[in-house]
């Protein structure tokens, strides 16, 4: 079975051969790869455009609506804390986020996003829905909503 996927953005479609699934889990499995590799593309596109590595990009996506403790953040990243550490004092040096005392518990270190890491935040977001229309425009606007509740329910805590 051949399945074709519109790339987003400047690339050509591509041919992505996939053989026919045996049970329903494998043939999701092989739906929702191809749509991830469009995403990824889209994501290290923006990056390197920005000059932000996919695990910065990933943190400001974090804490686009969150202020985590610096642990909390390693754990979500799966970072150890020294390398999220030197992530975080670079992204410090470009204004991008801020670190602050915890209010609860003063040992503790919560980042933010500073106002040009959430203006820049708020740019890529726009950028990564445009980026993303000719996938997710193939799809009526109550399929979108089903879709998101699905995708949401695989992956709890994350995109809404």
């Amino acid at each position: 079975m051949t399945n074709y996927v519109k790339m987003p953005s400047t690339m050509n479609k591509q041919k992505i051969s996939v053989p026919a699934a045996a049970t329903p889990e494998q043939g999701l499995a092989d739906a929702l790869v191809p749509v991830a590799f469009a995403t990824m593309a889209v994501l290290n596109r923006m990056g390197a455009e920005n000059d932000l590595s996919l695990t910065l990009l990933r943190t400001l996506g974090i804490l686009r609506d969150r202020r985590p403790r610096m642990a909390e953040l390693a754990d979500h990243l799966g970072l150890e804390k020294q390398t999220l550490s030197g992530l975080i004092a670079r992204a410090e040096k470009r204004g991008l986020v801020a670190r602050e005392p915890n209010a609860q518990d003063g040992r503790a270190t919560d980042v933010l996003l500073t106002r040009e890491g959430a203006q820049l935040v708020e740019r890529l977001h726009a950028q990564m829905q445009q980026a993303l229309a000719p996938l997710t425009g193939q799809l009526s606007a109550s399929d979108q909503r089903r879709l998101q509740q699905l995708l949401q329910r695989m992956h709890p805590g994350h995109g809404g």
